[in-house]
């Protein structure tokens, strides 16, 4: 028998109790871990063998060596790591991590590869750690692969007593996605957030591989988008001359996301969602600012573009184009959710141009979504929709056109029933908005309309192939948690989204446990190991980066697994 100094007594029980804990977020498709410790020496390199390796792949790499040395994230133990002393002592050097392409792999930026069509971007990678301190390398067939993989590795890693050490080595992961799109939605036209803010939403949604921003830039309350060739639009639409999204400032935005493995979908909800239009074309728009609002909108202000009148049909196909051409992403969103009927009933132009026409309401939202849906086709881009617009209208829409479900989780078979491609958005999961009280003047009852509250957990638990069959399980692309900001700021950002829009980026990455095991829901609720403890590791280390998310138990829980869990 040999036995254990207290020393390493104390080091063998924090290995053991290391290796069943899987700080890494999302969950790898395949890993194996070993529980002997390396440190990342002074001097650890990261040797990029990519002939030609482009300039966002080198920056990337930059990126991950200044986040090694930085992050100086303690594990989050009793002790945040004194009890690993031992083993990190004794641990050897890792001194280089060489990167490479598969043989026969085309080598083109991580730019580039972010705005492929989805299905054809390759984010695959394979990341081996030896345990002796020899060579790691980390392989992949592009160098969005590559990415993927660097963000691996830098959640491995710990510090204490200026030692950067990991206890897992040997280590071998082979990953890859479950699902191409993986997204998070913001909202800027209830409240504007500066480009710092979407900067640092950027770089969080890198560091738990997702993938879209969807970008619901313009809506009924303000338009901060300057378009060149509508200059007013921003000027009449904008809450001021500093709350606008210059093209500069889209075009920067979009090239830091696109470095970061992310692809923006910019939106433009049509035909409603629109009121703030009206104040540079006040005849494009019916029921502009009427009253009482709730009668014509489902929030204030009221208005609607007048769809049926050619003159908008114009406009909007035109307007639509010219923002589209400027966007290196294949898609492009037109909405069309919350339409209100009643605000056509009583609007005379519209009523006017139905009649003279002989056209049904149906039958020139029908028109309307033909000539804006081929002004974006001409533009290369695939348009994306909410729900309504295939469940709500018999609409003539290109089995191409991607769907948002977001009324219900419920709805996405009737849309998939139909032959769409869906991305699953349900309010009854994800939206993060959600159990924060009315915010209606005057109605000091009033509560969100998607109460109550999402939390991480009950996010964790959405399956996205509920209610579908097998044959229909290719049309869901995958997901995203959104933030509508009516009572958001960039004073709230982070902690009202951030760790909670993580907990989408596993299900959409994931879907799985290592070994091929489902995500286990009744492991969120309450929740254990496979949930909660990589939660609280990814929340850490945002934090350590600069990203004020929100704290999910007292850092007393935190560092002790399953001490709070309901029946401890």
């Amino acid at each position: 028998m040999v036995l254990l100094s207290s020393p390493r007594l104390l080091a063998f029980i924090a290995l053991i109790g290391t290796s069943g804990v899987w700080a890494l977020w999302p969950i790898p498709a395949s890993l194996e871990t070993g529980t002997t410790a390396l440190t990342l020496p002074p001097d650890f390199t990261i040797d990029v063998a990519v002939p030609n390796a482009p300039l966002d792949l080198l920056q990337a790499v930059a990126q991950t060596q200044s986040y090694l040395e930085n992050d100086k994230l303690g594990r989050l133990v009793v002790g945040r790591g004194a009890n690993d002393n031992y083993a990190i002592q004794n641990g050897k050097p890792l001194s280089t991590l060489k990167l490479t392409l598969a043989e026969g792999s085309q080598v083109g930026s991580i730019s580039s590869e972010a705005v492929k069509s989805l299905g054809t971007r390759s984010e695959e990678y394979t990341l081996v750690i030896p345990q002796d301190g020899s060579q790691a390398t980390l392989t992949a067939n592009s160098t969005l692969g590559l990415y993927r993989g660097l963000t691996t590795f830098t959640q491995l890693w710990y510090y204490y007593d200026e030692v950067v050490y990991t206890l897992l080595a040997p280590v071998k992961i082979v990953d890859k996605p479950a699902y191409p799109y993986r997204g998070f939605a913001l909202d800027t036209a209830r409240n504007y957030f500066p480009v710092t803010d979407l900067i640092r939403t950027l770089d969080a949604m890198s560091w738990v591989k997702l993938n879209t921003f969807h970008w619901h830039i313009t809506d009924s309350q303000s338009f901060p988008l300057q378009v060149s060739q509508y200059p007013e639009l921003a000027n009449n639409g904008a809450y001021s001359p500093q709350e606008v999204y210059t093209e500069s400032d889209v075009q920067y935005i979009v090239s830091y996301a696109a470095a970061r493995g992310i692809d923006v979908l910019l939106e433009i909800d049509t035909p409603g969602h629109t009121a703030i239009i009206g104040a540079s074309y006040p005849d494009y728009v019916a029921c502009f600012d009427a009253s009482p609002w709730a009668t014509y909108a489902n929030e204030p202000p009221a208005g609607q573009l007048r769809f049926a009148v050619p003159e908008v049909v114009n406009f909007t196909a035109s307007l639509l184009s010219s923002v589209a051409q400027t966007l290196a992403s294949k898609y492009f969103s037109t909405g069309g959710d919350e339409l209100n009927t009643n605000c056509y009933v009583n609007d005379f132009v519209t009523q006017q141009q139905l009649n003279q026409t002989s056209m049904t309401l149906n039958a020139a939202l029908d028109s309307f979504t033909q000539a804006t849906h081929g002004a974006l086709v001409a533009q290369g881009k695939t348009p994306v929709v909410w729900e309504e617009m295939v469940l709500n209208w018999n609409l003539t829409l290109s089995n191409e056109t991607i769907v948002m479900v977001w009324i219900s989780s419920a709805d996405a078979a009737a849309v998939v029933e139909k032959g769409f491609r869906v991305i699953q958005a349900p309010s009854d999961y994800f939206y993060l908005d959600c159990g924060a009280g009315g915010w209606l003047g005057n109605y000091s009852t009033g509560n969100s309309w998607c109460d109550p509250f999402k939390t991480w957990s009950e996010s964790y638990t959405f399956d996205p192939l509920a209610n579908l069959t097998e044959a229909q399980y290719p049309l869901v692309l995958g997901g995203e948690q959104l933030l509508w900001t009516e009572q958001s700021g960039p004073q709230n950002l982070d902690p009202i989204v951030w760790p909670r829009a993580a907990s989408s980026a596993e299900i959409f990455w994931s879907a799985r446990q290592p070994g091929g095991a489902p995500l286990n829901v009744s492991e969120a609720l309450p929740p254990t190991s496979k949930s909660l403890i990589p939660t609280h590791d990814i929340r850490y280390r945002m934090v350590q980066r600069g990203v004020n998310a929100i704290q999910l138990q007292p850092q007393w829980c935190a560092l002790r697994p399953h001490a709070c869990d309901l029946n401890a």
